[in-house]
C-alpha cells in the first residue's frame, strides 16, 4: 500500500506496518470464507488497527499528546 499524501500522527498506524497488514489481511480473508459480515470485519479492522497506531506512537514518542499541546494526562476543558 502506497500514499501521495502524508499520513496524521498516531493513534493511525503507518501504511507500512505489518501488524496493520495483518489485520486487513485477516479481515479479508474472514469476508471471503463467510466466517463474518463486512461490516463486522470493518469494524474488527478499524479497532485492532487504531490500537496498533497507538502502540506505535508510544513506541515513537512515549509521553507525548498527539491531540494537542497540553502534557499526556492532564484533563482537557
Amino acid at each position: 500500500m502506497t500514499t501521495d499524501s502524508p499520513m496524521p500522527s498516531p493513534p493511525f498506524p503507518s501504511p507500512d506496518n505489518a501488524v496493520l497488514r495483518l489485520i486487513v489481511g485477516n479481515a479479508i480473508k474472514a469476508v471471503h470464507s463467510g466466517e463474518v459480515s463486512v461490516e463486522d470485519a470493518i469494524l474488527h479492522a478499524a479497532v485492532h488497527s487504531w490500537y496498533e497506531g497507538h502502540i506505535q506512537g508510544e513506541d515513537e514518542c512515549p509521553g507525548c499528546d498527539f491531540r494537542g499541546d497540553l502534557p499526556k494526562g492532564t484533563k482537557r476543558g
